[in-house]
């Protein structure tokens, strides 16, 4: 990303609201918001073999493994405001499991650039699946958006869920109510 430019866009932009740029609130803002934009679109300046960085390892047992209540900040691709909330990530491992950290990683990877929450949780679960060639994955995620709490329909406590299930997860029903289940627990306890 070029930070001068991305500024200097930025100052113009504040211009068009009807505001000073030169004010001494502002003088510093456009450099602010394009090093803000550097970070939260960071997931399109990497790839995923660096975000894993080999951190797979073999597995002896086919247990359910679920890493919850990871934080979740993405931009909504429509209005380029944030949306936010919880991920909850599970898999039944065939021979590889991956770091606990990487899974946040993953996370962070996909949410770092401008998305909708369904895709989102897609490819969360599509790039899990892909580096552990699990039995199955499921994905469920949580999100506060603010485009639809501070303008349009300004609905405050809306959440919307998302889910997306591969493998064993989408087959076998016993298997994606075991998931929803150990989720639920928590979900509901916030």
């Amino acid at each position: 990303m070029n930070l001068e430019r991305v500024a200097r866009l930025v100052r113009e932009l504040l211009m068009e609201l009807g505001e000073d740029p030169n004010r001494e609130g502002l003088i510093k803002t456009p450099m602010r918001v394009a090093k803000a934009y550097e970070f939260l679109t960071s997931g399109y300046s990497k790839n995923i073999d660096e975000i894993i960085n080999n951190a797979v390892f073999k597995s002896e047992s086919n247990n359910m493994i679920i890493s919850r209540d990871i934080e979740v900040y993405s931009l909504c691709e429509h209005h380029m405001l944030p949306f936010f909330g919880r991920c909850h990530v599970g898999y039944i491992a065939r021979e590889k499991v991956i770091g606990l950290s990487k899974i946040a990683r993953i996370v962070d990877f996909y949410a770092r650039r401008l998305q909708i929450q369904e895709r989102l949780t897609a490819q969360i679960a599509r790039a899990v699946m892909d580096n552990t060639q699990a039995e199955g994955v499921g994905v469920v995620i949580e999100c506060q958006h603010l485009c639809s709490m501070m303008r349009g329909v300004e609905k405050q406590n809306s959440v919307m869920t998302t889910s997306s299930v591969l493998g064993s997860f989408h087959d076998d029903p016993a298997t994606r109510t075991e998931f929803l289940t150990l989720i639920s627990r928590d979900i509901h306890q916030h």
